[in-house]
């Protein structure tokens, strides 16, 4: 499943410069310095608490940095120009949001049915008609593993398992075609077989052919051992506060540094118990 890089001439779709992040006394982000490329699949790992979500927060504009700045393209312009995140006003902020799609860790599934969870965005942003809706939220349902989607289309959020609401989130952030998708942990709480199908899934999701668009990104952050191995991305590692390895999976794996050699042993145990914050 090892992903071709991507051409060392491809435009930058986000852009972390100098960024500190702190809460009270406990400094998380002490200078964190990262770009992203078209194309590019990008894992950010680390130990508990190393401030991956953190970082994935400031990203997306959940968190404003104390220092430095976080630049995302612009999709909505066809120049696809780099924007400051928290220096643009939220209408523009609100046009840079429809190209992405966001997976979060607790799934952030709001109160309603599964088609209600899928529908909105279409709905509010797209314009769409509600059969296409409905075609649209079947069709990605299938992709993460649903055979039954008629039933499950009329599920309330609250009587989802863990696994199903994990893999609606996942069908949620589908259907919105991204041109940029963030994973948070993406498949924590699955089962060995369902994390197979999310490793595959995110794969071919991030290689499929989007027409007259432009290459899909894909950034996640997790503990999952099993999926680098398996997608072989680009691997950025967080240490104290800033990134600590930067380059293929190959060479992460084979490293013997003293910091990322117990992580990497340690992180089927992280993955199986992960931490609600990091």
């Amino acid at each position: 499943m090892t992903q071709p890089p991507p051409r060392t001439d491809a435009p930058p779709e986000a852009r972390v410069e100098g960024v500190h992040k702190s809460f009270g006394s406990n400094r998380v982000l002490l200078g964190v310095d990262l770009e992203v490329r078209r194309a590019e699949i990008v894992a950010i790992v680390g130990g508990s608490g190393c401030g991956k979500t953190v970082l994935l927060d400031t990203m997306i504009g959940n968190l404003r940095p104390d220092r430095g700045r976080v630049l995302i393209a612009d999709h909505s312009d066809p120049e696809a120009p780099l924007v400051d995140v928290h220096a643009i006003d939220e209408d523009a902020m609100d046009r840079v949001r429809l190209h992405w799609a966001v997976v979060f860790q607790k799934n952030a599934l709001f109160s309603g049915t599964v088609l209600e969870n899928i529908a909105l965005w279409l709905r509010e942003n797209k314009r769409m008609p509600e059969a296409q809706i409905r075609e649209r939220a079947t069709a990605a349902l299938r992709r993460v593993g649903f055979d039954d989607t008629d039933a499950l289309l009329e599920k309330d959020r609250d009587a989802l398992s863990g696994g199903m609401a994990k893999r609606v989130s996942i069908a949620r952030a589908l259907s919105m075609d991204p041109t940029i998708i963030f994973y948070d942990e993406p498949t924590a709480g699955l089962d060995p077989m369902h994390a197979g199908q999310v490793h595959e899934l995110i794969a071919e999701t991030h290689r499929e052919q989007r027409s007259g668009a432009c290459a899909r990104t894909t950034v996640i952050i997790t503990h999952d051992r099993e999926l680098l191995r398996r997608l072989r991305p680009r691997v950025v590692m967080l240490h104290d506060g800033r990134v600590h390895f930067d380059g293929e999976y190959g060479g992460f794996e084979r490293a013997e540094s003293a910091i990322i050699r117990p992580y990497f042993e340690q992180m089927p145990v992280l993955h199986a118990h992960p931490r609600t914050s990091e």
